[in-house]
């Protein structure tokens, strides 16, 4: 098989979460543990920060790439979903594998995965995981994909773990409730090992805390010790001052991901390089602003509050989640622009009411689906966004929706791409 074949067999062979929604979910780990075991346990051949939470994981896990990267170590990187090429989940020093290694990992373990006949997934952790160790990379990121306590990744006996927050995601899997989704989620904590959690919130605090406490791990609200303050915007860079409780320890420090929201995600990553100097991994305050600042170069990262054009201008983000989107409507609203054009398309396992309530009406919506089986059919989203009073058009695709939208745009207006990170993946 060459790549393109390899990656079609693996798409219609083993059932994928992100194409066709639960009927993908494993919920143990049993055939993560078989193919680890068969591969010779490649997660305990390598050092990892495990990071999981249900917005914001991807960016904090490029981030501490990046500052990894700038102390000069070989850093893995394993994150999901992609958007454009399966590649962009198994990455070394911010470069893709290569499409040989990929071919070859699957021509070598077929008979494996079909007497296992593990999720796409899991077939794509176990990949990555051996990837790593043959790459002898000092330590990688391994982002969750999604709760914890099941995930595939989980098989891993990290240096740190870290949870970003915790929203109403995944109901079906992870409970109806933030503390039982965070309940899910403190499932990374691992015995003696410290823990980052990014958002101190009343429903999850003491779940962390006294999961932490029995695996007797250090624990640390990122927000409790270091805050943010006088953020400002310049060349689409986002610039801000870091606090120490009461004390500036970064004036003006500069990162590429401008959305605002990211300033939690920055928190979080300031709060685990502070624990990984204790580790062994001491940063000096250059790496450190080299590393938000040098974030495309050592560790790529597409979707997050991007501009895709300046005339008009036209920006996408992946996030997709009652919290996610709460962020997002407040960036658009401090946004300067006279009418919003919103490109919008879902998948048909969100709670799409909820979303679709929390949307401004003051503007003019392009429905479409993403190309995935799992994508909400369109007349489905006209019918909700009816119910929830939009004014809407409807579009065979979300490119005819992008185009649309950009002709419409007049001198001064904005287009916004979301909804879905797969909605996002075919525009960037």
């Amino acid at each position: 098989m060459n790549y393109d074949e390899t990656i079609d067999y693996l798409f219609t062979f083993l059932p994928m979460f992100q194409r066709i929604g639960a009927a993908a979910y494993k919920s143990d780990l049993g055939n993560t543990i078989a193919l680890m075991e068969a591969l010779d346990n490649p997660q305990h051949k390598f050092k990892a920060i495990h990071v999981a939470g249900t917005n914001g994981k991807g960016s904090t896990s490029h981030l501490l790439a990046s500052l990894l990267r700038e102390k000069g170590l070989k850093v893995g990187l394993h994150t999901s979903p992609h958007l454009k090429d399966f590649r962009e989940r198994i990455r070394v020093n911010g470069i893709m594998v290569e499409k040989e290694w990929v071919v070859d990992f699957v021509e070598k373990n077929k008979a494996l995965i079909e007497k296992i006949q593990p999720s796409f997934f899991e077939t794509a952790v176990a990949m990555a995981f051996k990837y790593f160790e043959e790459q002898e990379v000092d330590i990688a990121i391994i982002e969750v994909g999604m709760g914890g306590r099941l995930d595939s990744t989980n098989v891993l006996s990290p240096l740190l773990s870290v949870i970003t927050n915790i929203g109403i995601d995944h109901t079906m899997f992870l409970g109806n409730t933030l503390s039982e989704i965070g309940g899910e989620k403190a499932g990374i904590i691992k015995k003696n090992t410290p823990i980052i959690i990014g958002q101190t919130q009343e429903e999850t605090a003491n779940v962390f805390i006294s999961k932490a406490r029995e695996m007797n791990s250090p624990i640390y609200f990122a927000d409790q010790i270091y805050s943010v303050r006088n953020t400002r915007h310049l060349d689409s860079k986002l610039i801000l001052d870091i606090y120490r409780n009461d004390d500036l320890i970064y004036k003006d420090l500069v990162s590429v991901l401008s959305g605002d929201y990211q300033t939690n995600n920055i928190l979080t990553v300031i709060s685990a390089i502070n624990v990984l100097g204790e580790l062994g991994y001491k940063f000096s305050e250059q790496e450190i602003r080299q590393g938000f600042l040098n974030l495309q170069q050592n560790a790529p990262l597409m979707g997050r509050w991007q501009t895709l054009s300046e005339n008009p201008l036209t920006i996408c983000d992946t996030g997709h989640n009652e919290d996610g989107l709460n962020y997002i409507i407040k960036q658009i609203s401090q946004t300067p622009h006279n009418n919003l054009h919103f490109v919008l398309g879902m998948v048909n396992d969100k709670e799409i009411d909820k979303v679709l309530q929390l949307l401004p009406k003051k503007a003019d919506y392009y429905l479409c689906k993403a190309d995935i089986p799992r994508g909400l059919e369109v007349e489905i989203l006209a019918e909700k966004a009816k119910e929830a009073g939009l004014n809407y058009t409807v579009y065979p695709s979300v490119k005819d929706a992008l185009k649309a939208a950009q002709k419409n745009a007049k001198e001064g207006d904005l287009v916004f791409v979301g909804g879905s990170t797969f909605t996002v993946a075919e525009v960037v």
